[in-house]
């Protein structure tokens, strides 16, 4: 029986996740295909567990997924594996842009969605047969690479198994005591946000699960002992769909609690709102991106500031929470933008918010252009986890974005704030600022030299200083 190991890198910083690590379900779907397949599979979350070089050395092949964050670590564990004589396959988004750049460390490289393609791969593994008719495969053939043509994605969702999650011996992400269990009912994302590296990966076609597929995949679990995470980059992207999949759920009799990512244009739709809450929505994640119009109009979110405050009233209404997350760095950005957008997430009174800073990510439209411009200023991809700047805004200086960031989370999880949070007996949003500060506390003291490295970084071009308009934001104030 051939054996194969998947492995999912730590990754290189603290983030507002840290404590609380949700794996992604690329490895363990892969895995349990190839288990179906009649290959022994595991599947290793560094982040949960040390990696045993010389159990995994003993494998007959080894995948390891990448984001742009994790691509260093990626491939010291390909360079390192491959000097045991283990062939190494490489996939996930950050391979799948910078192929060539990848297969310096690795045998093969699966770009783009991996499900048909490690079938296939496996099927010329297992005959010996040739490489050239597996699709998305790029591979080392006569001291050169060879880039086999891409593949459509897969339209049938269904068709794909549902995640073994008894392939790692360490998986378990606890939230309020129960075990967070991620379920992904789509892919794909209709929107085209410029700095967004998900249409590159999975196209703008939305496809989905059937509903019966992923009711039978929540007959699974118990809700006295798992959190259901819905992994959709967009949950709600498609309302008929979404809604009869939530009245599913509440004709089972379900008891789930759960969250999922969204859009603010979610609350639109009053009845979707309704079955969420019923159906067991306890926190949305929400990228609300920026208060500045002028950026939401440059990134191409698609929203107005009118439905980003429109969004919290009804969400609050119903007492669902609201993980709010933000983006600084937009051509567009001044200190004005960041001062707005602290003073809105404090009055907007979010669970919890996540100010992060632009990243150009390999196969988004944003790194394309500031590539072009020579705007790039630093190239170590451990830095590339929206917690460090890496390019040179327009109309901030690099070290001024990065004081941006730390001013919002001083902010939003002061003392004062979380005073204010004992008083009203919100002992889940206190302990969440409790965790922030204290995450906060350790970024600064992890990163003093790169902060130093930033504050001798001269820019190579003089800064704009421009007035921004900001008359929309009036509409702001009255979320309070």
């Amino acid at each position: 029986m051939p054996r194969i190991v998947l492995i999912e890198p730590r990754p290189p910083n603290l983030h507002i996740f840290s404590q609380f690590y949700s794996p992604r379900l690329g490895c363990f779907i892969l895995g349990t295909l190839m288990r179906e397949r009649g290959w022994e599979a595991e599947v290793v979350i560094e982040e949960m567990e040390r990696i045993d070089f010389d159990s995994v050395s003993r494998a007959d092949l080894v995948g390891i997924s990448t984001i742009t964050s994790t691509a260093p670590r990626a491939y010291a564990i390909a360079d390192r594996l491959r000097s045991l004589g283990v062939k190494v396959i490489l996939g996930g988004p950050h391979v799948t842009f910078l192929t060539d750049e990848a297969m310096a460390h690795a045998d093969f490289v699966i770009r783009g969605e991996g499900e048909k393609a490690l079938a296939a791969f496996a099927e010329a593994w297992e005959k010996g047969g040739s490489l050239e008719g597996v699709p998305n495969l790029s591979y080392w053939q006569d001291g050169s690479v060879r880039h086999n043509p891409m593949q459509a994605h897969v339209e049938d969702l269904d068709s794909i198994p549902l995640p073994d999650f008894g392939l790692s011996r360490a998986f378990g992400c606890l939230s309020a005591g129960k075990t967070v269990i991620p379920v992904q009912t789509s892919r794909g994302c209709p929107f085209a946000c410029s700095f967004c590296s998900v249409t590159g990966m999975f196209g703008r076609k939305y496809r989905f699960r059937s509903t019966a597929s992923v009711i039978n995949e929540l007959r699974r679990y118990d809700p006295r002992r798992h959190f259901i995470f819905f992994y959709d980059d967009n949950f709600t992207a498609d309302a008929g769909r979404s809604k009869q999949l939530l009245r599913a759920m509440i004709a089972a009799g379900f008891r789930f609690q759960w969250s999922a990512q969204v859009r603010a244009d979610v609350t639109r739709d009053a009845e979707m709102v309704r079955l969420m809450k019923k159906s067991g929505c306890r926190i949305v994640f929400i990228g609300f991106e920026s208060v500045n119009p002028q950026s939401l109009k440059a990134m191409k979110k698609g929203q107005t500031v009118a439905e980003i405050a429109r969004a919290v009233k009804v969400l609050r209404r119903r007492r669902i929470r609201i993980h709010g997350m933000f983006v600084y760095g937009f051509d567009e950005d001044d200190w004005r933008t960041v001062r707005r957008t602290v003073r809105f997430a404090k009055r907007a009174r979010l669970t919890s918010s996540q100010f992060m800073i632009l990243t150009p990510l390999p196969g988004s439209e944003f790194y394309d252009r500031v590539c072009a411009q020579d705007r790039i200023r630093f190239r170590d991809w451990n830095l590339y986890d929206a917690h460090h700047v890496v390019f040179e805004p327009t109309r901030l200086e690099p070290l001024d974005l990065q004081r941006a960031q730390i001013y919002s989370h001083r902010k939003f999880y002061s003392l004062a704030t979380s005073l204010r949070k004992l008083i009203n007996f919100k002992w889940v949003d206190l302990a969440i600022a409790h965790y922030a500060r204290k995450l906060n506390r350790r970024w600064l003291k992890i990163n003093r030299t790169y902060l130093t490295v930033l504050s001798l970084l001269r820019p190579k071009r003089k800064h704009q200083h421009v007035t921004v308009d900001y008359r929309e934001e009036a509409v702001l104030d009255q979320v309070s």
